[in-house]
C-alpha cells in the first residue's frame, strides 16, 4: 500500500492558472489556492542593501517599500517583455516561480502544468521569452491572451466581446466559439498607466506647490478613479512645505480617466465592424470589462451610450476583476486536451 501512495504522489499534478499582469499578477491553483501580487520585482543594488532587505529578491508591496535599496523592474511594462535586456527577462522568470511557490504544495515533487494569460501584445512578442521563463517550473505550458482568459472564466465564448482593461494596455477579443485568432483581438497602450501619468500632469499644474509621487498618484486613482459624474468631490491629503493639506482633485481625476475613452470606444467599434455583419448585434450586446480598470465608476454605463448609438448595446463588468484571468486560465487547464499542451 506504501507504495502505491509514493507512486500516486510522484504523478500528481498541480494545475495552475497564472494572470501575468503589468501592474499585478495572480495565480489560481487546483489545490483551491489563490494569491496576487504587484508585478514588481526588486534585486538589492549592493551588500548593505542585500544586509537591510535580508533577502535576494523581493517582490510586489515588500519591493515597492524597500524601491530606494533595490533596482526595480516591471517586467511587463507596456505589456511587453523587454527581449534582449536580461534583467527583464529574469524578472519575469522570478515572477513566476514566485507565484507558483505561494500556491505550490511543500512536496517539491509535484508536477505544475500552468497557463498562462499575458497581455495581448505580450502573447504575440514573447512567446519564446514566456517558454524559457516557466520552463524550470513547469513541465507543460499553455500561453494565452488575458482577455481570453477571463472569456473562458465566465463562460463568455460565443459572440462576445471581453475588453481587459489593464495598466500597461487595454486588451480586446472577440469570441465566436473558437479559440481567437489575431485577428479577433487588438491592444492599445492608453491604459492604467497612462491615466496615472495624466492624473500627475493635471495635478502638477494646478497644484504646483505639493509633494506627491506616482506611487501616491496611483493610489489616489484606484481609490477615486471616476467617468461622468459623482455624488462627492474628490478630496485627498497632499504635503505642502511638510505639512499634510487637503486638496480637491475631483476636475483632474475626471480628465484623467475619461483620457483612455475615446481609443477605447474607437477600438471598440472597429473590432466589431470588422467582423461577420450577422453577429455584430449579438456581439454587441455581450461586451464584458476585466482587470483593474474595470472598476473605474461610470464606464460600463459610458460605454453603453457611447457604443449604443449603433444599436442596442450590453455592458457588465466581470466579477472578480483581481482573479477573473487566472481563474479562466485555471479552468481553461482543467479542461484542457493533450495535444494543446507544450511540453517544456
Amino acid at each position: 500500500m506504501a507504495k502505491k501512495s509514493a507512486t500516486k504522489t510522484a504523478d500528481e499534478k498541480l494545475l495552475v492558472g497564472i494572470d501575468l499582469g503589468t501592474s499585478r499578477s495572480a495565480i489560481s491553483a487546483d489545490n483551491n489556492k489563490k494569491k496576487w501580487v504587484e508585478s514588481y520585482v526588486g534585486w538589492p543594488r549592493d551588500f548593505i542593501a542585500r544586509k537591510v532587505v535580508g533577502a535576494p529578491v523581493l517582490f510586489g508591496a515588500e519591493a515597492v517599500t524597500h524601491r530606494l535599496s533595490l533596482d526595480m523592474y516591471r517586467p511587463l511594462k507596456n505589456g511587453v517583455i523587454k527581449e534582449g535586456t536580461a534583467r527583464d527577462e529574469e524578472a519575469v522568470k522570478e515572477l513566476i516561480r514566485h507565484l507558483i511557490t505561494l500556491v505550490q504544495p511543500s512536496n517539491s515533487d509535484t508536477k505544475v502544468r500552468a497557463v498562462v494569460g499575458v497581455p495581448a501584445e505580450s502573447f504575440k512578442v514573447n512567446k519564446v521569452a514566456l517558454k524559457k521563463a516557466v520552463a524550470e517550473f513547469a513541465e507543460s505550458l499553455f500561453v494565452v491572451s488575458e482577455p481570453f482568459a477571463v472569456a473562458y472564466g465566465v463562460g463568455a465564448l460565443d459572440n462576445a466581446m471581453v475588453i481587459d482593461i489593464g495598466a500597461g494596455t487595454v486588451d480586446f477579443c472577440i469570441m465566436h466559439g473558437t479559440v481567437p485568432l489575431e485577428e479577433d483581438q487588438r491592444t492599445v497602450l492608453t491604459a492604467g498607466d497612462y491615466v496615472d501619468q495624466q492624473l500627475f500632469t493635471f495635478l502638477k499644474e494646478r497644484y504646483p506647490a505639493a509633494d506627491f509621487n506616482l506611487n501616491m498618484i496611483r493610489r489616489f486613482k484606484e481609490e477615486h478613479s471616476f467617468v461622468g459624474n459623482v455624488d462627492k468631490d474628490v478630496e485627498v491629503e497632499i504635503p505642502v512645505d511638510g505639512k499634510s493639506t487637503v486638496h480637491d482633485i475631483t476636475e483632474e481625476v475626471k480628465r484623467a480617466c475619461e483620457s483612455i475613452l475615446p481609443a477605447m470606444v474607437e477600438s471598440t467599434l472597429e473590432l466589431i465592424a470588422k467582423f461577420d455583419p450577422e453577429y455584430q448585434d449579438a456581439i454587441r450586446e455581450n461586451i464584458i470589462l476585466a482587470g483593474g480598470g474595470s472598476q473605474i465608476r461610470g464606464l460600463a454605463e459610458y460605454l453603453e451610450e457611447a457604443i449604443g448609438e449603433y444599436g442596442p448595446t450590453k455592458v457588465r463588468v466581470v466579477e472578480d476583476s483581481l482573479y477573473g484571468g487566472a481563474d479562466g486560465a485555471l479552468e481553461l487547464a482543467k479542461e484542457m486536451p493533450e495535444e494543446y499542451w507544450t511540453e517544456l
